[in-house]
């Protein structure tokens, strides 16, 4: 046995070299240089790969074999449909139902047309001023199954707004859903029924998909849905909405979409936002699941005279017609009655597949993150990195950056829309790329100023668990309020703790915390930059800051990394000091100089001209009653072409409670000779108090596309109603027309209404209205020059004539 140990009042010997605190990082590198130079090489390649993993299949020609799909041979039905502007009700629309009637019966197929009248679906009842109904025509069709355990439903649109052609919004989806359906049938049959359901009247209320879901028989048992949307002209098709419990979706998605992209962080936050698509109309029905695709880039054309089959990227028609076809065929072969999963999935694309986890790891996963986070700090004070004051120091100096790159970004965004006042009415500018970079390079700008500044006093240690210890706050925030987009913050903050840890417990001028840092800093590029890609394109310019907000929280899971671009912090004194200062100040100098030239780049590129017009709105109000007509413009600043028709903010809801509400810029118009639509009294009968008034709204213009009835409820209070048969509900409203309806694509034949009511005086007040489309002809209009266009707006170009009947 060796002799006992000698008691001792010293210290252990710290191997670690004696330089103060604040100057000790997680890594140490005796090549510094190197050593950045490899880490940068490797997280952008990361980048650079996860980036264009994001990207379109190349489009396959006509010829490609029967089996496949084909943006080829879908693109030839895009330039049908959108050859001109259908909106629901038109002659227009009437020759795409029969194309797409006569291409179905071509494969073999028995279409039906489901006629009716129905409600809306969704939220977009307020702005109209009332209960929303349309006429609908859905065309209807079924791939048999050999032996079916339940219904795929394949969802697209087939009508477009007035504005616009719909090259892409959505005769993208009707496109390729023709192209799926011929590509089924050219194969074997699917074990479950594939039930086609290309609707009517979306862009007008969701009617179309609604009077599907609620009435016809096909949809009695249920299914699972796919609705195929574009809300743009290029870009990745994203699966951006679910079903609730979607995990069992999810795994299909994963497995048999050829190129799945699609987060949970997306699902959540389009469920919070008032948005909606005809899949709302299949969720608020029974028995439906299903997924919710779209491709959303270049926006600019979205709902304008742009959005053109040539302006469509068929590379985006391929991804979605390989995406439609996998999964039409992978839920066309599953055992439907055992697709409950009971819990939603957490999911995000990597290169090469998806990435996904039960849903109820989310908290687990993110404590877990907290709690290393928290030793990671425990074990750089315990090994000498760091103190707890620095410690403390760092945390809240990391919210600065948070706080700052959004601010940034949005002061950056309100400086060029000054410069080019146009933007503040398109959801994206024409080229956004240029301006995109710059919100990056702003981002990159702030961290590396604020890192600069903080990182002699604080130390580097400090500040990389500081920063990783907002993105685990953040993670249990998230997955508390928004669980699937916790895995943003948690899954880095995780992988950030652990790489320091291992950095600590190795050789700090080793190569292993420098490869251990990489490693973490690829794991946040991994799952933050495509995050910060499809940000930009899904909320557009005007919130750039929440890009910036992630790329700033890329920024500080990869701080370890971050800091070998700067000279190592340790003793320097007088003019070697300043040396380091003014080295450190460089990766800031240069990202600031990035953001400033890439933003200059934007405004020169992106001039409105002749193809890429300046958006304007305006629409013109008749109240044929009293002869005064106006120009309105739903403009929050006049364009200059605008203005020549506006003088002035009002309210219209007195005149034309069927535009809705809000206040609009107006001028006087000169007073063109259009008829108002026709109120006939078919009934009038009084019993017990209740006056029942029969009555039929008839448009006496052609083009009409929509009739609104409104019930002045100083003269009467409405307790029933009903719209051509269907009752319709009765929530009074505030203002004057506190009871009101609107009709989509009403019928040359007019609409009939019924209504009891209580009257309040001698006379109940109706008013009355019905909007066509094109000012072109009107007095006092004048052409819009080259560079002038149409904003994408349901009310753009809007020619609206009411009266008042008193009855």
């Amino acid at each position: 046995m060796g002799a006992p140990p000698i008691p001792s009042d010293r210290a252990p010997v710290d191997p670690t070299p004696r330089v103060p605190a604040r100057d000790r990082a997680l890594a140490r590198p005796r090549r510094r240089l190197a050593a950045a130079a490899a880490a940068l090489v490797a997280l952008v390649a990361v980048g650079a790969g996860s980036v264009l993993d994001l990207r379109s299949p190349a489009p396959r020609p006509a010829d490609a074999p029967p089996g496949e799909f084909s943006a080829a041979r879908a693109y030839e039905h895009v330039k049908v449909i959108a050859a001109r502007p259908h909106v629901a009700g038109s002659p227009a629309n009437d020759q795409v139902r029969e194309h797409l009637v006569t291409v179905l019966r071509g494969l073999g197929l028995s279409p039906e047309v489901q006629d009716t009248v129905a409600p809306e679906a969704g939220q977009l009842s307020g702005a109209a001023g009332g209960a929303t109904l349309a006429r609908v025509r859905n065309v209807v069709a079924t791939v048999p199954g050999t032996d079916p355990t339940g219904k795929v439903f394949l969802v697209a649109h087939y009508d477009s707004v007035q504005s616009g052609p719909g090259g892409n919004d959505d005769a993208a989806g009707t496109s390729a859903i023709l192209e799926v359906a011929r590509a089924l049938t050219a194969g074997p049959r699917p074990r479950n029924d594939v039930v086609l359901v290309l609707t009517d009247a979306e862009e007008a209320c969701l009617c179309g998909a609604s009077a599907f879901a609620s009435s016809h028989p096909l949809a009695a048992d249920g299914g699972v849905v796919l609705n195929l949307e574009a809300r743009g002209s290029t870009g990745p098709v994203i699966m951006f909405e679910t079903s609730r419990d979607n995990a069992a979706l999810v795994a299909a998605f994963g497995r048999a979409a050829p190129h799945p992209v699609g987060t949970s962080f997306a699902v959540e936050i389009y469920r919070a936002l008032p948005n909606d698509t005809d899949f709302t109309a299949f969720l608020d029905a029974d028995g439906f699941v299903g997924l919710n695709s779209a491709y959303i880039d270049g926006g600019a054309i979205y709902h304008t005279p742009l959005d053109t089959p040539a302006a469509m990227d068929r590379a985006s028609l391929q991804h979605h017609g390989d995406n439609a076809l996998g999964l039409a065929r992978e839920f066309g072969r599953l055992d439907l009655t055992a697709l409950e999963s009971g819990h939603d999935s957490t999911y995000f694309p990597v290169p090469g597949g998806l990435v996904r986890y039960p849903g109820w790891l989310t908290l687990p996963l993110a404590l877990l993150a907290l709690a290393g986070v928290v030793a990671l700090g425990w074990f750089a004070r315990r090994r000498g990195r760091t103190t707890t004051g620095r410690l403390v120091a760092g945390f809240g100096l990391g919210l600065v950056p948070v706080l700052a790159a959004p601010l940034g970004a949005y002061l950056l965004w309100a400086g060029i829309t000054a410069l080019r006042p146009g933007y503040a009415e398109l959801l994206d500018p024409y080229r956004p790329t240029w301006y995109r970079l710059a919100v990056v390079a702003l981002a990159a700008a702030v961290l590396f100023t604020w890192y600069a500044l903080t990182r002699r006093r604080i130390g580097p240690a400090a500040l990389a668990v500081g920063g990783l210890a907002w993105l685990a706050l953040f993670g249990v925030l998230l997955a508390v309020l928004v669980p699937g987009g916790a895995y943003l913050a948690t899954l880095p903050a995780l992988a950030g703790a652990a790489a320091g840890l291992i950095a600590l417990a190795t050789r700090v001028d080793g190569p292993w915390p420098v490869v251990a840092t990489t490693l973490a800093g690829a794991v946040a590029v991994v799952i933050l930059l495509p995050t910060v890609v499809l940000l930009f394109p899904a909320l557009g310019m005007a919130m750039g800051g929440v890009a910036a907000l992630f790329a700033v929280l890329l920024g500080l899971a990869a701080l370890p990394v971050v800091d070998l671009l700067h000279p190592q912090a340790g003793g320097q004194r007088g003019l070697v000091a300043l040396r380091a200062r003014r080295l450190g100040a460089l990766p800031a100098a240069a990202a600031a100089l990035a953001a400033a030239v890439f933003a200059g780049v934007g405004l020169t590129v992106d001039r409105f001209d002749a193809t890429h017009p300046a958006p304007t709105h305006l629409m013109y109000a008749l109240d044929a009653g009293t002869g005064q007509a106006r120009w309105l413009s739903h403009e929050a600043s006049p364009q200059p072409w605008t203005d020549a028709y506006v003088d002035s903010r009002v309210s219209v809801a007195d005149e034309f409670p069927g535009i809705g509400d809000e206040d609009l810029l107006a001028g006087p118009a000169p007073v063109a000779s259009l008829p108002a639509p026709k109120l006939d009294v078919l009934a009038d009968t009084t019993t017990g108090g209740e006056r029942t008034l029969r009555l039929r709204v008839a448009p006496q213009r052609p083009g009409v596309r929509l009739a609104t009835l409104h019930v002045d409820t100083g003269t009467a209070t409405v307790l029933r109603a009903e719209v051509a048969g269907r009752s319709v509900p009765v929530e009074p409203r505030e203002g004057r027309w506190g009871f009101g309806v609107v009709f989509h694509a009403p019928p040359g034949e007019g609409i009939e209404v019924t209504l009891t009511l209580t009257p309040k005086a001698g006379q109940v007040g109706i008013r009355v209205m019905d909007a066509s489309d094109g000012l072109d002809a009107l007095p006092g209009f004048r052409p819009r020059p080259p560079d002038v266009g149409v904003v994408g707006s349901h009310s753009s170009e809007m020619l609206a004539v009411a009266r008042t009947y008193p009855l």
